[in-house]
């Protein structure tokens, strides 16, 4: 009979050897998870997807202080009509606010309802994803007051910074590598939009020969979490040394330049069944100088912008929709 000592150290034993073999497998499958090849560039299943967008631009001064934030939030629809073509795709615009330096939020009636549909790079006329510059001047608020250039710009901007993440960075690259590189959890690229030079001029806000110059941006392939309950991949990416010109001419003979550097980083959630972007998050420093025609000195700017995109459901998008202020 053993001895109450001896059944101690037997149940210790017992409990030792089972515990390093459930350890093991779940380190397997941890591992296998880690191993597993993934297809990044798959299709995007053929159903309508809904979008909100917020972007944050806060205003720094020399001393360091937050002296403005502005706030824009875009609701977009995307209908795909067809597979593998990125023209098919139609987007509208259900609603477009602004915040401005703590104000209550104000639409932008020309954005309602807008509907377009996007191109690979810059259409016959220079335009970046074909995206009509005509669209965004003469712009006002809901309130009637007529937006300034730099606002007028940024709305256009948000258009811009959300088919570049989900529709440039989220999908493959027929140009060089891209994210149909990224099978394995750990891999990393240099994207072929790296080192690029899109225009940034829009109409009579931002004169021709303005650029943002894109530094090595890269793609990592982070690994996998869970969005509103649907697993997706988590592609890291960072923008390098960026750098932009921009050009405005707000009277005839008065050319005020720009030039500055920017830094941008952040997540894109792509769900590994559906193959649409659940989330994107996205932090940018910039840091320019405003030369002035007969004004001494210059104007130094420090800003730093972030941006949210979210996934959501159709009752969710139509709500916020209908919601007008």
């Amino acid at each position: 009979m053993l001895k109450p000592l001896q059944v101690t150290f037997t149940i210790a034993a017992a409990l030792l050897t089972f515990l390093p073999a459930s350890l093991n497998g779940q380190q397997e499958v941890y591992y296998q998870t880690l191993k597993s090849k993934y297809d990044l560039g798959g299709e995007r299943i053929q159903k309508t997807q809904y979008f909100m967008m917020e972007t944050k631009v806060i205003e720094y001064s020399p001393g360091g202080e937050r002296i403005n934030t502005d706030i824009y939030r875009m609701m977009l629809k995307c209908d795909p009509l067809s597979r593998g073509n990125l023209s098919a795709n139609r987007y509208t615009c259900g609603k477009f606010g602004l915040e401005l330096g703590g104000e209550s939020e104000v639409s932008v009636p020309a954005m309602k309802n807008w509907t377009y549909t996007i191109e690979e790079g810059l259409d016959e006329d220079g335009q970046v994803f074909g995206i009509d510059h005509s669209r965004f001047e003469g712009l006002s608020d809901s309130e009637g007051a007529n937006l300034p250039p730099g606002t007028a710009y940024m709305v256009y901007n948000t258009f811009i910074d959300f088919h570049s993440f989900c529709d440039v960075f989220a999908q493959p690259s027929d140009e060089g590598p891209g994210i149909q590189d990224l099978d394995k959890i750990g891999g990393k690229i240099v994207h072929s939009a790296a080192y690029s030079r899109p225009p940034v001029n829009l109409g009579g806000i931002i004169a021709e020969g303005s650029y943002f110059e894109n530094g090595r941006i890269t793609l990592e392939f982070k690994g996998i979490s869970l969005v509103s309950g649907r697993p997706a991949a988590i592609v890291g990416y960072d923008s390098g040394e960026s750098s932009y010109r921009m050009l405005m001419e707000p009277v005839p003979g008065m050319e005020i330049e720009t030039a500055g550097s920017s830094h941008y980083m952040g997540d894109i959630y792509k769900d590994l069944e559906t193959n649409w972007v659940r989330r994107v998050t996205m932090a940018e420093f910039v840091v320019s100088r405003t030369e002035v025609p007969a004004r001494q000195g210059s104007i130094e700017s420090v800003v730093e912008r972030s941006i949210i995109i979210e996934n959501i459901n159709k009752s969710q998008w139509y709500g916020m929709v209908e919601t007008d202020r």
